[in-house]
């Protein structure tokens, strides 16, 4: 193959240089190109004005890291080759390529039941066909059949590099310093034994750190109670649009990609014989769509897409114990009485659920610490670690009851 040299500029790590002429092509792809418009954090710019980089920029970010991770570990022996480190670099960089609109926000509403990691492997293998077996090696790389099974940890795991690079980039384009990591030691300490990837015992801080961060991040950014609103009421919006079709009403979109997805109904089969169609979606076709529709006749769809608009946001209380029944009841006859709705169609302004986030769950894949003498620890059993298997911090899921509602004014 024609060597070729490209650079990037990238806020978060500077140049992150292209060196292979067919990670240049993937990139070139109108596939990849378009995670140049879906949100990486879908609504936090709402909450926090800098949080608008795409995931492009963080498919981008996390194959810088892929490079440096592969690196470190060939400088300390471990043999990858030039067909297995190209595979790495393209499984990461395509580990999120079927993300739809809005992410994680949607993923279960607009195509019930097919997670975005489904997606992603259909289409590398669409793209795999178009580069005549080129990808193959990432592909199962990605899906956790290849021998080397440190190279799909660095993929998907709890040390990969997808989790480094989101909390990195997250943290400088919010603004918020909780969030920040040591990414560039943890990659220098990587180590592999038996062919699975640990930190060596030097790195243990820095892992406590990047575990402690993530927690942070989550509930003072990804579970935000404006941002949490936001999504729900997106849910809302698509939701009763769904009704309204069902009902046999009159909806249309902005774009004819939504609006196919709107109205079929399917999992992983619509998926796989529309994928050039999926493939046309992003943030652009629901947020225009959500701007016609501010004038849809009828008032409950027009009244969550003015206020998803307008950010006039649900109310969000957050707690421990679960939502008092008497405030719900009276939340929900508030809003009844305030819109002048059906008490059946109170449900799109007053609802509760439950979210949830754990910080280390030794029940999933382990972080295993490689000590000097060559023995090997799971890090919530390392003596004096803050992550340890009786700390509340790190074991056990913190589970947290919401309530949305209508603003009083």
């Amino acid at each position: 193959m024609t060597s070729v040299r490209k650079i990037i500029n990238d806020p978060v790590y500077g140049f992150i240089t292209i060196d292979h002429p067919l990670i240049l092509q993937i990139i070139s792809h109108p596939y990849y190109q378009r995670l140049r418009n879906i949100h990486q954090m879908a609504f936090a710019h709402l909450v926090y004005p800098g949080a608008v980089h795409s995931r492009l920029h963080h498919s981008l970010g996390a194959y810088h890291l892929m490079s440096n991770a592969l690196f470190e570990l060939k400088s300390k022996g471990i043999t990858i080759e030039p067909e297995e480190e190209l595979g790495a670099k393209i499984a990461i960089l395509l580990h999120d390529i079927g993300h739809g609109p809005f992410s994680h926000a949607l993923e279960n509403e607009l195509i019930n039941g097919v997670r975005h990691e489904a997606i992603s492997l259909l289409i590398i293998k669409k793209l795999n066909n178009e580069f005549s077996g080129q990808l193959q090696t990432a592909i199962d790389i990605f899906t956790d059949q290849y021998s080397k099974r440190f190279l799909h940890q660095l993929v998907s795991g709890q040390l990969d590099v997808d989790r480094m690079d989101y909390l990195n980039r997250d943290s400088f384009f919010t603004g918020v310093a909780e969030g920040v990591i040591g990414y560039d030691r943890i990659i220098k300490m990587l180590a592999v034994k038996d062919g699975d990837l640990m930190v060596e015992e030097k790195a243990i801080y820095s892992i406590e750190k990047f575990l402690v961060s993530r927690r942070l991040m989550y509930w003072q950014v990804y579970l935000h109670k404006t941002v949490l609103a936001a999504e729900m009421m997106l849910v809302n919006i698509i939701r009763r649009a769904k009704e309204l079709i069902n009902r046999g009403e009159g909806i249309k979109c902005a774009s004819d990609a939504f609006d196919f997805f709107l109205h079929q109904s399917g999992g992983s089969a619509l998926i796989e014989k529309n994928l050039d169609t999926f493939c046309a979606l992003d943030d652009n076709d629901i947020i225009a769509t959500i701007k016609n529709w501010c004038k849809h006749p009828d008032k409950i769809l027009a009244t969550l897409c003015r206020s998803l608009t307008d950010r006039y946001l649900y109310k969000v209380k957050l707690q421990a114990e679960p939502i008092d029944p008497q405030f719900l009841k009276a939340k929900l006859k508030e809003a009844k009485d305030k819109l002048d709705i059906d008490e059946k169609d109170v449900k799109y302004f007053v609802f509760t659920g439950t979210t949830s986030n754990t910080t280390y769950d030794p029940k999933d894949e382990l972080i295993n610490i490689l000590f000097k003498d060559g023995t090997v620890k799971d890090i919530s059993m390392v003596d004096n670690a803050l992550i340890q298997q009786n700390s509340s911090l790190a074991i056990g899921e913190v589970k947290k009851y919401y309530i949305c509602y209508l603003r009083s004014q």
